[in-house]
């Protein structure tokens, strides 16, 4: 037990050495951490992928209402959803943390915790990083490495006209649980899905093994702004039905104290981490069946259009303005 320690205690090394001792050996691994360079190998025939993301004390998570354990899973969770978004299998992945010299040891050993667990989960294993100090915030930044048959690869720019957009889970539900957190309300269960999202791995692998999706993307940036990342790389357009957008019961229960427009958080809310992907009309049955047996639940939402126009639909059937798309970093 490390009780009152901190990292300026045991110094980069020590971390270094801190976190190598939580991680074994994975399956391709050539060369693990303890060298300048890991080395591994992809399976026979298969190509490699690789996703990075970057979480940012104060941008992306706030230490007020978020424990370590839920962090170190979440920013394994949303690096996984990337993957899982292009249909691949993920393996490994490289750890660089930017850490206050004042942070303790107890909080780090948590945020491992919960990030190696989760990475246990999808049988992926850390096999190298890089460690530095930061004045005054963490940072936490994951590059995964995973593969997939080349031609299974699911890409954003294969939606056509008259393919059909489909949803897995439901969405909306992490905007709605940060907000419900800033105001004090963490015990309500919709917080988890902000704290402790589940990245849709098996899913996305499934749909992309059995050729079902034309393209692809994970709900990171809020659905309208992820949709319109889809559009534009498949130079189309989509009509979305706003009474088909799947909602939890936790949504439709606190959406207005997230905004007054209860729906915006389902259209433009971010981290729901859910697949977004356009299917072919006639792979629409094996896509319920696919999914059936895993237990997860998909939604049609609406439709490609050769139109390169994005618009939604109210149950009136006239279409309805909307302004903020999604999270933008820099706007």
């Amino acid at each position: 037990m490390s009780v009152g320690r901190e990292l300026k205690d045991i110094g980069e090394f020590g971390l270094i050495d801190r976190i190598a001792a939580r991680t074994g050996a994975g399956a391709g691994v050539v060369i693990g951490i303890g060298d300048d360079a890991a080395a591994f190998q992809a399976p026979s025939g298969r190509i490699n992928l690789v996703t990075t993301d970057m979480l940012v004390e104060g941008v992306h998570f706030d230490l007020s209402f978020c424990d370590p354990f839920s962090l170190g899973r979440k920013a394994m969770a949303v690096n996984l959803s990337d993957l899982a978004a292009m249909g691949g299998e993920p393996r490994h992945f490289l750890l660089s943390l930017a850490v206050p010299s004042a942070t303790t040891l107890d909080f780090l050993d948590e945020c491992m915790r919960g990030m190696l667990q989760r990475a246990e989960e999808f049988g992926v294993t850390l096999i190298g990083g890089d460690t530095c100090s930061s004045p005054d915030r963490l940072v936490i930044s994951i590059t995964l490495l995973g593969d997939q048959f080349p031609e299974r690869i699911v890409r954003r720019r294969g939606a056509r006209p008259g393919d059909r957009v489909c949803v897995t889970g439901t969405v909306g539900d992490s905007a709605v649980g940060l907000v419900l957190l800033k105001n004090g309300k963490g015990d309500e269960p919709i917080v988890r899905r902000h704290l402790d999202p589940t990245p849709r791995v098996r899913e996305g692998k499934a749909l992309a093994d059995a050729r079902l999706a034309s393209a692809m993307i994970d709900l990171s940036d809020g659905l309208l702004a992820d949709l319109g990342h889809i559009l534009d790389q498949s130079s189309v357009g989509a009509r979305i039905h706003l009474d088909a957008l799947p909602l939890s019961v936790g949504f439709r229960e606190n959406a207005t104290v997230a905004s007054p427009q209860s729906l915006s958080p389902a259209l433009a809310g971010g981290e729901d981490y859910e697949l977004l992907f356009t299917v072919h009309p006639k792979d629409m049955p094996d896509v319920f069946r696919l999914m059936e047996q895993m237990g997860t639940p998909v939604t049609e939402i609406g439709a490609i259009t050769d139109e390169r126009k994005l618009s939604v639909i109210g149950s009136d059937g006239e279409e309805i303005p909307f302004g903020k798309m999604g999270y933008d970093h820099f706007s």
